[in-house]
């Protein structure tokens, strides 16, 4: 009955996938959403098992989230747990548990984006709008290559920030198969399943990517399983490369996908 009062009232739930980060996560996402006018009673967090819940609540203050849930071990089996948790219709922003702030492109610039609330309300309005169920932010911190545009077709929506109105539909479980890049599976099922999602090429995120602790280690074998998996699943939208450390990533791309100027953005 709670959640479905904060979203009569908030319009949005948080949900946190967070996994041996129970020492950074309230100086940098909880702190992050709180400063940005987040409620905290918005804000779920999700854990593997019984024993970081613990640790999680003892280092956690007082009025900083609303609850700490058992879930899954795993991202990809975390993400499929959380949208499950969540009732059908409910509008769900999921973040990862170190991002230090949220930035909007300003001209050549980054800048903070301090209403984080309305932000979160514009892009719920945006889905609607745009008969669309999911939305994510430009994946790179370089405003060189970011533009003040939003997409509607198909885009990399990247799992460290991304919104969605909840469906219980198998459909768009990604594979355990995935793991590591199952953020890249999300963005390709959605777009299937709806025609496209929203990406705003103008917001990002401040965070250390492939930090230490989080949902799991041995990347570089993990991103090239991962990688031939969707490039042989999805071999008209994926394709392969290789970065200069050797690490195996992947691009998905439609033609048909769309890109358009926004009148305004949050800020």
């Amino acid at each position: 009955m709670a959640a479905i009062f904060l979203l009569s009232y908030y319009m949005y739930l948080v949900a946190i996938p967070t996994y041996n980060r129970s020492d950074v996560i309230f100086q940098k996402t909880i702190t992050t959403l709180l400063n940005g006018g987040i409620h905290y009673k918005h804000i779920f967090i999700f854990v593997a098992n019984s024993k970081e819940k613990n640790t999680y609540a003892a280092a956690l203050p007082d009025k900083s989230y609303n609850q700490i849930i058992v879930g899954k071990l795993g991202i990809s089996n975390q993400r499929i747990f959380i949208r499950n948790f969540f009732k059908p219709g409910q509008y769900v922003v999921s973040i990862d548990d170190d991002i230090e702030q949220l930035l909007t492109l300003h001209k050549d610039k980054l800048a903070p984006i301090k209403d984080i609330h309305s932000f979160f309300l514009k892009a719920y309005h945006d889905l609607k709008r745009e008969r669309k169920f999911m939305w994510g932010i430009y994946p790179v911190r370089n405003p060189f290559f970011m533009k003040p545009s939003t997409s509607t077709g198909l885009s990399f929506i990247i799992g460290a920030l991304h919104g969605f109105i909840v469906r219980h539909d198998k459909k768009l479980n990604p594979s355990t198969l995935a793991e590591g890049k199952e953020d890249y599976e999300q963005s390709i099922l959605y777009f299937l399943r709806d025609g496209g999602v929203i990406r705003y090429n103008f917001i990002t995120i401040k965070t250390k990517f492939l930090a230490k602790g989080g949902l799991g280690e041995d990347r570089f074998e993990r991103n090239k399983l991962s990688a031939d998996y969707l490039f042989h699943k999805y071999p008209n939208l994926v394709t392969i490369f290789h970065r200069a450390n050797g690490m195996t990533e992947i691009r998905i791309r439609d033609k048909s996908s769309k890109t358009r100027k926004l009148s305004s953005h949050s800020s």
